[in-house]
């Protein structure tokens, strides 16, 4: 199990595919590892790039620091990541949390991507109370007390029913979260406002949600769609919030259709 010391933390990451294939980093939603990306391993693998996925700082098999964190320290941790590995420039997919810190790598740190994905996310999101709520519920009560609402948030009824062992593996993910962790994490959350800064990004942009996604909805993928001007948008019908494992197939063919083209290949 490879780990990395990165940003004064220690982050647990993993590669699959060819050594020399140019590389797809993904990042993981709050409350989830990098097990989420199970669905896009095997077809960006087949289509001959080399995938690195991670766990952010107080998730999965990462290390815990005291929060509360900022989006600007977990893209730090991101950059730091790359850095370390020695990756110049990659193709960022990032999914909620990790669609928030792709944000921020596009409008920072534009000159290491070669393309940006930013799925199921938002670059605001209000109102502060209901984060606030959710850190003193989860310190009070655990994982546990969170775990069907969330889930009924990331996943359809209909995908519940079809994903069933899927997303029994996603329940299991986020009761295992640490509370810490999840914590600093929603502050990270609750605190950012990147409405104007994606401004700044020029980076080749797919912006992806899913037609029921109730966290972070439609109007807010349109938000970031008209905030970067470099960005197509794909609103992928019959699916919430966890439209990469809800509707695979779709969201496959989009992601790997856009780094294509925008890689030259």
């Amino acid at each position: 199990m490879p780990f990395a010391e990165v940003n004064g933390t220690t982050l647990h990451y993993r590669f699959d595919g060819p050594g020399q294939g140019p590389v797809v980093m993904l990042s993981n939603a709050l409350a989830s590892d990098l097990t989420m990306w199970e669905f896009q391993v095997p077809a960006l693998v087949e289509a001959g790039y080399r995938v690195l996925r991670y766990d952010s700082r107080g998730h999965g098999h990462s290390a815990v620091p005291e929060g509360p964190y900022s989006i600007e320290l977990l893209t730090a941790d991101a950059v730091g990541l790359m850095d370390g590995l020695g990756l110049e420039k990659i193709h960022f997919c990032g999914l909620s949390k990790g669609g928030m810190i792709g944000q921020m790598l596009g409008s920072q740190y534009g000159d290491r991507l070669i393309s940006l994905t930013l799925s199921s996310t938002a670059a605001y999101m209000a109102p502060k109370e209901i984060w606030d709520e959710r850190i003193k519920t989860v310190r009070k009560g655990g994982m546990a007390v969170v775990v069907d609402a969330t889930l009924d948030r990331w996943f359809t009824k209909a995908g519940q029913t079809h994903l069933a062992s899927s997303v029994e593996k996603v329940r299991r993910v986020i009761l295992n979260t640490p509370v810490k962790g999840f914590c600093a994490c929603c502050a990270a959350i609750r605190d950012m406002d990147q409405r104007e800064t994606i401004r700044a990004v020029l980076t080749p942009t797919l912006v992806m949600v899913g037609e029921h996604d109730s966290g972070t909805p439609v109007s807010a993928a349109e938000h970031i769609h008209q905030g970067i001007t470099s960005s197509a948008l794909t609103i992928i019908p019959d699916a919430a919030h966890f439209v990469h494992m809800e509707q695979s197939s779709i969201f496959n063919h989009a992601l790997l259709e856009f780094i294509k083209v925008n890689a030259g290949l």
